[in-house]
Formats: structure tokens, C-alpha cells, sequence
């Protein structure tokens, strides 16, 4: 489930639509939750679908660490990539709010660790990386955990209107991540080593 203070909006011609802020969503705030809603195919069920049903997945689905696709109900299937990305999914099933995000800013995901099949370019932001690889996850893990771990020592300071939607097993978890008894769970355990 996505953030409710969001809508989806025309970014530009070129890009298309993406998801927006309606409100201001702070550093530590959790913008997505991967809910029971969420339909999970595993590949063996995409590959029986015909080349159509296959575009469509393969636009809006993002693969979880087991190789299944991921189709998110509601407007997070909307979230573009940013090399500069202001949302960071995490190990537990969840995407958080690595800085603040004002009013009407795009909420963006570096597809780099969204386990995509083919590499692609992205749009030009002044970044170094140019093209997302589909082994990215394996390059910039410890960026990414560095900026998760920054952002999760926020998440009690902020509200959390998407608090409800996470399993008690998790907030014990990040409970204990908090009070430094546990050590996050890196982002890269959330790659999947794609076979050809």
C-alpha cells in the first residue's frame, strides 16, 4: 500500500505519470508496504501468460529476491526511477523516506535494486550512472544501507500512517534495529541471481 498523502500526476511528456506528495512526507516516513492486496506471480505463472499479459508485468512489476513478479494494487505500480531516488525499499517488505519530500515532489525508486531483467537509460539527472544494470543491488548496496539506516533512526520521530499495515514481527525487528540489539538487514537481501 502506497503512502495516502500521494496522487498520481503528469510529471511530463517524456516521463509520464508518476506519484506525488500531497503532503509534506519527512525523512523516516514509510511510503510503501507491500500489503495482502499485492498479487504475486511466480515465474512459472508469468511464463504461461501470453506476450500482452507479459508487457504489462514487465512494465508494472517489480521481482522480489525469490524471482516472483510483484504487481502493486493501488498507484505504487506508478513510482519511476531516479538515479537520485528520495524512497529506499527495504528487507522487510517495506519502502521508507530517505529525505524529505516536499509538497507536489515525486516519489521515485532507483530501479537498480528492483531486480529488472534487461538494463536500461535512464533520464538524464546529472548523475554518473547513466544506465540501470540488472546488478546494481550487487554494486551500491552499502550506499543504499548507509541511507537506510539513516533514514529507519527516523522512522519513530515522524508519523506513520502506514504503521498499521506492517506485521508486529517487523516492528519488533526494527524495535531492536533502534535499540542497536539487532543489525539491519542489508538491501542486498533483497536481490534475485536471475539465470539465463
Amino acid at each position: 500500500m502506497l503512502h495516502p498523502h500521494t496522487k498520481v500526476e503528469l510529471i511530463n511528456p517524456e516521463k509520464g505519470y508518476g506519484v506525488v506528495a500531497t503532503q509534506p512526507l519527512p525523512k523516516g516516513t514509510i511510503t510503501w508496504v507491500q500489503d495482502s492486496l499485492d498479487r504475486v506471480f511466480t515465474p512459472k505463472q508469468y511464463n504461461a501468460y501470453s506476450d500482452i499479459y507479459k508487457n504489462i508485468l514487465d512494465t508494472y512489476t517489480f521481482r522480489n529476491n525469490r524471482g516472483n513478479y510483484v504487481l502493486c494494487w493501488d498507484n505504487a505500480r506508478f513510482v519511476n526511477h531516479s538515479f537520485k531516488s528520495n524512497c529506499l525499499s527495504t528487507a522487510y517488505d517495506f519502502e521508507i523516506a530517505i529525505r524529505d519530500i516536499e509538497i507536489g515532489e515525486e516519489l521515485t525508486d532507483d530501479y537498480g535494486y528492483l531486480n529488472i531483467t534487461e538494463p536500461f537509460r535512464g533520464f538524464e539527472e546529472g548523475t554518473k550512472r547513466k544506465i540501470v544494470y540488472p546488478d546494481d543491488l550487487k554494486k551500491y548496496y552499502k550506499t543504499w544501507d548507509k541511507q537506510l539506516l539513516s533514514a529507519i533512526k527516523e522512522i519513530n520521530t515522524v508519523s506513520q500512517e502506514l504503521d498499521v499495515m506492517l506485521s508486529q514481527k517487523t516492528k519488533n525487528i526494527i524495535s531492536e534495529v533502534l535499540k542497536g540489539n539487532k543489525e539491519m538487514q542489508s538491501i542486498l537481501s533483497i536481490y534475485y541471481e536471475q539465470t539465463i
